[in-house]
């Protein structure tokens, strides 16, 4: 068996194929996100184009997706007139094969799922911490959707109230605002300048001035998986996104988390995500071989 997939990011477009648990043939185009829907979907087509004898194929995407139907529900300002976009129609059309689409943090969920982090683990929670923060459910090994199919925005926990103006932005007072790898550039960058990126930030952890600006978003990602936690009682929370390949990060979050939540809840286990960035292209395959109706577990 062998499946084409995808996956759909602001700036580039991963690809490869799955075939025995593994991914080849791996290939980065970018995305021109900026150029529209119409736009990134003709590149997909044409990515697809150069692989040969697929059975099924699978794509991860950014935006709101309903998985019933393969098309975006709800798409932001970085990719113009992505919203509505029917992907499975426009692929399956090209190419006559069965099309899986799902959501690229619920992609890498399910990635981690079944090949990395969360193996073993029924139900968890996965949390990717970058420009924003995006996240997922996994219950019984598959996504929990919800209602309308965008279960998991744990980067809307409102968790500044005193800053929430959601007529002017939707996020204000929000998780993401304070708890993303953006937000960690912008704390540090109001007192140091000249650091733009997380890179540039933990070459100076050794600086006790940044020590203690990186410890407190530390808390901010902390204090808002204390309530995920007492939520959801999870036994598993993989926390993915560059940042949190920080060897410090997760070890001060398990640490803090411990001291912050119930005794009940403290079998938690907190785990750095496995799969890097092809995660969403084993949860593409993933959802594709469950289109198909073979499972994998």
């Amino acid at each position: 068996m062998r499946i084409a997939v995808v996956d759909i990011g602001g700036t580039c477009i991963k690809s490869g194929i799955w075939e025995d648990d593994s991914i080849g043939e791996i290939r980065e185009t970018d995305t021109g996100a900026g150029r529209g829907g119409v736009y990134v979907m003709q590149t997909v087509v044409e990515i697809l184009s150069g692989y040969q004898d697929f059975q099924a194929i699978g794509i991860s995407t950014t935006g709101q997706v309903d998985t019933d139907k393969g098309r975006i529900l709800y798409a932001n300002h970085n990719m113009p007139k992505y919203t509505g976009t029917d992907i499975r129609g426009i692929v399956g059309q090209a190419f006559r094969v069965p099309v899986a689409v799902l959501n690229d943090v619920n992609g890498a969920a399910l990635g981690e799922a079944f090949y990395g982090a969360g193996r073993g683990h029924k139900d968890f929670l996965c949390l990717a911490y970058g420009t924003g923060i995006g996240g997922a459910v996994i219950m019984d090994g598959e996504v929990y959707n919800g209602a309308g199919y965008s279960a998991g925005e744990f980067g809307g926990i409102v968790s500044h109230p005193e800053d929430r103006e959601p007529k002017t932005d939707m996020f204000s007072g929000c998780y993401e605002k304070y708890a993303s790898a953006t937000a960690l550039v912008k704390l540090v960058s109001s007192r140091f300048p000249e650091f733009k990126n997380g890179r540039e930030i933990f070459a100076r952890l050794d600086n006790p001035e940044v020590k203690e600006l990186v410890d407190r978003w530390i808390m901010e990602i902390v204090y808002d998986l204390v309530t995920l936690v007492h939520i959801f009682n999870p036994s598993l929370i993989v926390l993915g996104g560059g940042i949190m390949e920080q060897e410090y990060v997760v070890g001060e979050v398990r640490k803090k988390l411990k001291e912050q939540i119930m005794p009940s809840f403290g079998n938690v286990e907190i785990a750095q995500a496995r799969l890097g960035n092809l995660a969403g292209l084993f949860g593409a395959a993933r959802e594709a071989l469950k289109l198909i109706g073979v499972q994998k577990r």
